[in-house]
């Protein structure tokens, strides 16, 4: 037992010896061995709990960065939802100038349109705007409780309802609770001409055909990038006046100094057009007004989805942000968690060492 145990201890030393040179054995490469020894760096085993703590460090980290590009990505898609509404601005001017002249020129004749018909009110659609996705803090939520709202403040007047949903979010939320939805479609993140007329089509010749009595048009009106509010009105039928009176307003996203901003400015109603007296009209003024109606329609249609999907838009840049701010804020407190465990590691190492060099002195 005696010589195995001296076997033992002289083959540990050796394993502690083995890079040491004999006497009289000379010593090469020693700047080698000196510089690896200057850039090896001390190695800290940590707890599995400070592992933890770092690899959320740097999860929270990447979400940071992911955040921030959406918020990027968001920005660059509110400019160009203001670029497509200053596009369609000089057509709505022009519409609505045209459309006062034909009133003017028809001097107060009565006007006997169909969209500009009230009747007695048995029926009435609500056409919801939506968004498609989702990460854009309540926007969406907002909408639906207000179309909720609506829906049941008309039935508890006696009033039957339907709806035409736009949006994803609106359609999957109606659809799944089993309200009476007569068509849906897609918001999409840029809306054009098209779409617009599809849906218009299918409003007008609802209310057109008798099978809704008016039709209401429930969007979000864009206030500001922190900021915007439900809105509800009447699409069809609508007065004469609501058309030459019409006041509209643009808006322009500016960034100073890294911050996003909005700027409004309201745009007074367009002058109409004077028509000479000895001009000739191929066609009676009235059925031109009839025909002009429903590009009015589509126009409105059409500004309201550029609005609710600048409104998503903004919601989500502040949606993105304040993830983006959480981030940062729970990564500085989880940089001090793991300072403090990887202080409490190595203070329990050195108290280790100590206890065991107090008792092999002792």
């Amino acid at each position: 037992m005696r010589i195995l145990g001296l076997a033992t201890l002289f083959a540990s030393a050796c394993a502690f010896t083995t890079n040491v040179p004999s006497v009289g054995e000379r010593v090469h490469n020693v700047a080698a061995s000196g510089s690896a020894h200057r850039n090896r760096r001390a190695t800290i085993v940590m707890d599995g709990k400070a592992n933890a703590i770092r690899d959320r460090i740097s999860s929270v980290k990447n979400t940071k960065k992911i955040t921030m590009a959406m918020k990027l990505v968001a920005a660059a898609k509110v400019r160009r939802a203001q670029d497509a509404v200053l596009a369609t601005r000089p057509f709505s001017e022009t519409l609505q100038s045209v459309f006062g002249g034909l009133i003017q020129r028809l001097d107060g004749e009565a006007i006997d349109l169909p969209l500009l018909t009230q009747r007695e009110v048995k029926k009435v659609t609500l056409a919801v705007i939506t968004g498609d996705r989702g990460l854009c803090g309540g926007y969406n939520a907002y909408m639906i409780r207000k179309a909720e709202a609506r829906f049941k403040e008309l039935q508890d007047q006696g009033v039957d309802v339907d709806m035409v949903c736009i949006g994803k979010k609106g359609i999957q939320y109606f659809q799944r609770r089993k309200y009476p939805i007569r068509k849906t479609f897609e918001t999409g993140q840029n809306p054009d001409s098209k779409q617009a007329l599809a849906i218009s089509e299918e409003l007008l010749n609802t209310f057109l055909s008798g099978e809704s009595d008016a039709i209401e048009l429930l969007y979000t009106k864009f206030v500001s990038l922190i900021a915007s509010t439900p809105a509800v009105r009447t699409l069809v039928p609508f007065a004469a006046s609501d058309v030459t009176q019409y006041h509209d307003e643009v808006f322009q996203l500016t960034s100073d100094h890294g911050d996003f901003s909005v700027e409004r400015k309201e745009l007074d109603a367009a002058e109409p057009q004077e028509f000479p007296n000895d001009m000739i009209f191929e066609q009676d003024p009235l059925q031109i007004v009839n025909a002009i109606l429903p590009l009015y329609v589509n126009g409105q249609i059409l500004r309201t989805l550029q609005e609710s999907v600048a409104s998503e838009l903004a919601a989500r840049m502040q949606s993105m942000q304040a993830a983006s701010d959480n981030a940062g804020e729970l990564a500085k407190k989880l940089n001090l968690e793991y300072n403090r465990a990887r202080q409490a590691a190595v203070t329990q190492e050195i108290l280790e060492i100590v206890s065991g060099a107090q008792a092999l002195s002792g």
